[in-house]
């Protein structure tokens, strides 16, 4: 929670000249102070984040990488070693565009990102953000 109270100070004060260049800064250091594995995955997660939907903003969200769009965070990761968790997670927002029937995912463990992955997170992120 007091991450997430500085994020909002830090907002506060970049007002309205705040970029998309000014989050992206943020998530790449949030990003480096991770431990590995965590720090490798979510660097390959921004980067399939940029290549299929730029139209994304990157954020900090409770000390965590997200990624929004209109101001509302679609997607986040987060560290497993932070959480004390077994795995890492990639979640979504309810404001994503996931809805598929009656029932679907929003979090998807991670301990190891594959080619597979690596496109199962690409075509995840496109649709949440379309």
């Amino acid at each position: 929670m007091a991450e997430r109270a500085e994020e909002l100070k830090t907002a506060a004060r970049r007002g309205s000249r705040a970029s998309k260049a000014d989050g992206e800064k943020d998530v790449l250091a949030k990003i480096a102070e991770m431990p590995e594995p965590d720090r490798g995955m979510a660097e390959r997660i921004h980067a399939i984040i940029k290549a299929n939907a730029p139209n994304l903003s990157p954020r900090t969200w409770y000390g965590m990488p997200a990624y929004e769009k209109d101001g509302h965070v679609l997607c986040f990761f987060q560290s497993a070693q932070k959480f004390k968790a077994r795995y890492a997670t990639l979640g979504f927002s309810d404001k994503a565009n996931l809805d598929d029937g009656r029932m679907w995912p929003t979090a998807f463990a991670l301990r190891q990102m594959g080619a597979a992955e690596q496109a199962r997170i690409g075509a995840l992120v496109k649709k949440a953000a379309s």
